[in-house]
């Protein structure tokens, strides 16, 4: 999945864009390579390898040139030549993507002068192409058929681990590249740790468990957060459980207002929470973006319009510590005026 041409009609005055980082790279070529470059210019456009990668990158990598290091000749001499014989003068690169050194190393190799362009990738990647929300669908997709047999398998006297391997182990079985992220599957006090690590905790009956977890296809990921109920739910449980999800409800429909700034989606979904007495227990955002990194631009939380194509999670909670706590997150698409949402799986109150 190429995105060459978006960026080239972005580089205005810019003679190239500069990147060395995988996802960048990913980005623009649509093809994984961990150590390497691409150069984009206004009409020509490269992509820099090794050996390991560079028959499947050919074969794979539309509208760039597909070049390739050997001993001695490193990214960097190649980096030089693009430079020389295209006769470039300066070019852009992201420093958010760089280390210092690295940024001293590049500007070394192409031999021009560096200018900090941090808005093209950032305003690409903030809003998604059909093509882009189709394999973060179908990333979802697979989390959410793990999700259905993991249902299944879930009982009292199983430890965190075990879940956590079960549910990996169907994602890859289902066509998972691997996790979008470290899953997060905590029960009982635990589940009252919003980034808990999963370990030798068992599931008691009357607890909570708690998972997040994600895909990947194509290099998207997923993410989605379900929690359940083992043998039997409290009253209280009950009752947390419902104003958690009427929250994410107020923040979906709120999301649906064209250029919404993202504070507030946060506050709608905020006010829930507040209202019923579990202020003090809702402590992150209500939600992230998310894309090739499970976060990434746009920010759903702060003072800017969330950008047409913008896919953000939507995961309030309440965390009530020593206890228990819920989560229920989904995955937003906003386009066209709506906050169309990806998450198929059910959001009602699950008791095993």
């Amino acid at each position: 999945m190429s995105h060459v041409k978006k960026i080239q009609a972005m580089l205005g005055d810019l003679p190239a864009l500069v990147m060395t980082d995988a996802v960048s790279i990913r980005y623009a070529s649509g093809f994984h390579i961990d150590d390497g470059a691409a150069v984009i210019a206004r009409d020509r456009a490269w992509v820099v390898t090794d050996s390991r990668y560079v028959e499947a990158a050919t074969a794979a990598i539309r509208d760039m040139q597909v070049l390739c290091t050997s001993r001695g000749h490193g990214v960097d001499a190649i980096l030089g030549e693009i430079f020389a014989e295209n006769g470039f003068e300066r070019a852009g690169a992201d420093p958010s993507r760089l280390t210092h050194s690295q940024w001293q190393w590049l500007e070394k190799a192409v031999g021009v002068p560096l200018a900090e362009e941090k808005t093209i990738l950032y305003t690409l990647r903030a809003g998604k192409d059909k093509d882009e929300v189709d394999c973060i669908v179908a990333a979802q997709r697979i989390a959410e058929r793990a999700f259905d047999d993991i249902l299944g398998v879930i009982r009292p006297g199983m430890t965190e681990k075990e879940i956590t391997a079960e549910l990996v182990y169907r994602m890859y079985r289902y066509g998972s590249e691997g996790n979008a992220f470290d899953p997060i599957v905590v029960t009982g006090p635990k589940s009252s740790m919003p980034h808990g690590v999963p370990g030798e905790l068992k599931v008691k009956d009357g607890d909570f468990v708690t998972m997040d977890f994600g895909a990947l296809y194509n290099g998207y990921c997923s993410d989605m957060t379900r929690t359940v109920a083992v043998g039997h739910a409290t009253d209280e449980m009950r009752r947390v459980y419902d104003v958690v999800l009427a929250a994410q409800q107020a923040g979906i429909e709120a999301a649906g207002t064209p250029g919404i700034p993202g504070k507030e989606i946060h506050n709608a979904a905020a006010r829930v929470i507040a209202d019923a007495g579990y202020g003090e227990y809702f402590g992150h955002g209500f939600g992230h973006g998310l894309g090739l990194e499970i976060h990434e631009n746009p920010g759903a939380n702060g003072d800017a319009p969330l950008p047409e194509g913008a896919v953000i999670s939507a995961e309030p909670g309440i965390y009530l510590p020593g206890r228990f706590g819920v989560r229920i997150e989904d995955m937003l698409w906003l386009h066209d005026g709506v906050a169309e949402d990806l998450t198929l799986a059910p959001k009602q109150l699950i008791i095993l």
